[in-house]
Protein backbone atom coordinates (compact mmCIF):
# COMPACT_ATOMS: atom_id res chain seq x y z
CA UNK A 1 0.00 0.00 0.00
CA UNK A 2 1.25 3.46 -0.91
CA UNK A 3 0.40 6.24 1.53
CA UNK A 4 0.13 9.88 0.54
CA UNK A 5 -0.27 12.65 3.07
CA UNK A 6 -1.70 15.76 1.45
CA UNK A 7 -1.58 18.90 3.57
CA UNK A 8 -2.23 22.59 3.17
CA UNK A 9 0.85 24.73 3.79
CA UNK A 10 4.60 24.30 3.69
CA UNK A 11 6.51 22.59 6.48
CA UNK A 12 9.72 24.49 7.09
CA UNK A 13 12.86 23.47 8.94
CA UNK A 14 12.29 23.19 12.67
CA UNK A 15 11.14 20.77 15.35
CA UNK A 16 7.93 19.81 13.53
CA UNK A 17 9.86 18.83 10.38
CA UNK A 18 12.38 16.93 12.50
CA UNK A 19 9.52 14.96 14.06
CA UNK A 20 7.96 14.18 10.67
CA UNK A 21 11.32 13.11 9.22
CA UNK A 22 12.10 10.95 12.27
CA UNK A 23 8.98 8.83 11.94
CA UNK A 24 8.81 8.94 8.12
CA UNK A 25 12.16 7.13 8.01
CA UNK A 26 10.68 4.35 10.14
CA UNK A 27 7.54 3.82 8.03
CA UNK A 28 8.11 0.97 5.59
CA UNK A 29 5.12 1.70 3.35
CA UNK A 30 5.99 3.96 0.43
CA UNK A 31 5.18 7.38 1.91
CA UNK A 32 4.76 10.61 -0.03
CA UNK A 33 4.03 13.96 1.59
CA UNK A 34 2.47 16.50 -0.76
CA UNK A 35 1.97 20.10 0.22
CA UNK A 36 -0.56 22.36 -1.45
CA UNK A 37 -0.93 26.10 -1.24
CA UNK A 38 -3.32 28.52 -2.88
CA UNK A 39 -1.38 31.48 -4.26
CA UNK A 40 -4.41 33.69 -4.94
CA UNK A 41 -5.50 36.07 -2.21
CA UNK A 42 -8.70 34.24 -1.25
CA UNK A 43 -10.40 34.28 2.14
CA UNK A 44 -13.15 32.47 4.03
CA UNK A 45 -15.25 29.90 2.21
CA UNK A 46 -13.62 30.64 -1.15
CA UNK A 47 -10.19 29.77 0.26
CA UNK A 48 -11.48 26.65 2.01
CA UNK A 49 -13.22 25.49 -1.18
CA UNK A 50 -10.05 26.07 -3.26
CA UNK A 51 -7.86 24.29 -0.70
CA UNK A 52 -10.29 21.37 -0.81
CA UNK A 53 -9.93 21.18 -4.59
CA UNK A 54 -6.13 21.24 -4.31
CA UNK A 55 -6.18 18.53 -1.64
CA UNK A 56 -8.43 16.19 -3.62
CA UNK A 57 -6.55 16.85 -6.88
CA UNK A 58 -3.31 15.79 -5.13
CA UNK A 59 -4.68 12.43 -4.01
CA UNK A 60 -3.77 9.53 -6.31
CA UNK A 61 -6.71 8.39 -8.43
CA UNK A 62 -8.73 5.64 -6.80
CA UNK A 63 -7.19 6.05 -3.36
CA UNK A 64 -9.08 5.58 -0.14
CA UNK A 65 -9.16 8.94 1.63
CA UNK A 66 -8.92 9.63 5.33
CA UNK A 67 -9.79 13.20 6.29
CA UNK A 68 -8.39 14.64 9.50
CA UNK A 69 -11.11 16.89 10.84
CA UNK A 70 -12.13 18.11 14.28
CA UNK A 71 -15.66 16.74 13.66
CA UNK A 72 -14.32 13.30 12.79
CA UNK A 73 -14.52 10.14 14.84
CA UNK A 74 -12.01 9.70 17.65
CA UNK A 75 -10.48 6.26 17.22
CA UNK A 76 -7.75 4.29 18.94
CA UNK A 77 -4.39 3.40 17.40
CA UNK A 78 -5.56 -0.23 17.21
CA UNK A 79 -8.69 0.75 15.26
CA UNK A 80 -6.60 2.93 12.94
CA UNK A 81 -4.23 0.02 12.31
CA UNK A 82 -7.14 -2.39 11.78
CA UNK A 83 -8.70 -0.12 9.14
CA UNK A 84 -5.42 0.21 7.24
CA UNK A 85 -4.90 -3.56 7.47
CA UNK A 86 -8.42 -4.21 6.13
CA UNK A 87 -7.79 -1.92 3.15
CA UNK A 88 -4.49 -3.68 2.50
CA UNK A 89 -6.20 -7.08 2.66
CA UNK A 90 -8.87 -5.81 0.24
CA UNK A 91 -6.13 -4.94 -2.27
CA UNK A 92 -6.38 -1.18 -1.93
CA UNK A 93 -3.20 0.20 -3.48
CA UNK A 94 -3.35 3.82 -2.37
CA UNK A 95 -4.33 5.54 0.84
CA UNK A 96 -4.44 9.33 1.02
CA UNK A 97 -4.71 11.24 4.28
CA UNK A 98 -5.67 14.91 3.98
CA UNK A 99 -4.99 17.74 6.41
CA UNK A 100 -6.78 21.03 5.78
CA UNK A 101 -5.68 24.59 6.37
CA UNK A 102 -6.34 26.93 9.28
CA UNK A 103 -10.07 27.10 8.51
CA UNK A 104 -10.46 23.32 8.24
CA UNK A 105 -11.70 21.14 5.42
CA UNK A 106 -14.27 22.01 2.81
CA UNK A 107 -17.46 19.96 2.93
CA UNK A 108 -16.61 18.40 -0.45
CA UNK A 109 -13.49 16.83 1.08
CA UNK A 110 -15.42 15.43 4.03
CA UNK A 111 -18.04 13.98 1.66
CA UNK A 112 -15.36 12.34 -0.50
CA UNK A 113 -13.51 10.83 2.47
CA UNK A 114 -13.93 7.13 3.20
CA UNK A 115 -13.14 7.82 6.84
CA UNK A 116 -13.04 11.06 8.83
CA UNK A 117 -11.06 11.03 12.06
CA UNK A 118 -10.09 13.49 14.74
CA UNK A 119 -7.02 13.67 16.96
CA UNK A 120 -9.31 14.88 19.73
CA UNK A 121 -11.27 17.97 20.58
CA UNK A 122 -8.18 20.03 21.35
CA UNK A 123 -6.87 22.39 18.69
CA UNK A 124 -3.51 21.24 17.28
CA UNK A 125 -1.12 23.28 15.13
CA UNK A 126 -1.41 21.95 11.57
CA UNK A 127 2.33 21.43 11.29
CA UNK A 128 2.39 19.39 14.52
CA UNK A 129 -0.50 17.24 13.28
CA UNK A 130 1.74 16.02 10.46
CA UNK A 131 4.24 14.64 12.96
CA UNK A 132 1.47 13.07 15.03
CA UNK A 133 0.01 11.47 11.90
CA UNK A 134 3.31 10.01 10.70
CA UNK A 135 3.92 8.63 14.20
CA UNK A 136 0.49 6.97 14.11
CA UNK A 137 1.29 5.46 10.71
CA UNK A 138 4.49 4.02 12.18
CA UNK A 139 2.53 2.73 15.19
CA UNK A 140 -0.11 1.17 12.88
CA UNK A 141 2.64 -0.52 10.89
CA UNK A 142 4.08 -2.02 14.07
CA UNK A 143 0.66 -3.17 15.32
CA UNK A 144 -0.12 -4.80 11.95
CA UNK A 145 3.28 -6.54 12.01
CA UNK A 146 2.40 -8.06 15.38
CA UNK A 147 4.96 -6.20 17.46
CA UNK A 148 4.05 -5.98 21.13
CA UNK A 149 1.90 -2.94 21.81
CA UNK A 150 2.33 -1.29 25.17
CA UNK A 151 -1.43 -0.83 25.61
CA UNK A 152 -2.13 -4.58 25.68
Amino acid sequence: MRITIVAVGRLRAGPEKTLVDHFAKRVTWPLDIREVEEKKNLTGDALKRREGELLLDSCPAGSQIIALDERGKEISSRVFAKKISEWQDDGIGDLSIVIGGADGLDEAVRRRANLTISFGRLTWPHMLVRGMLVEQLYRAQQIIAGHPYHRD
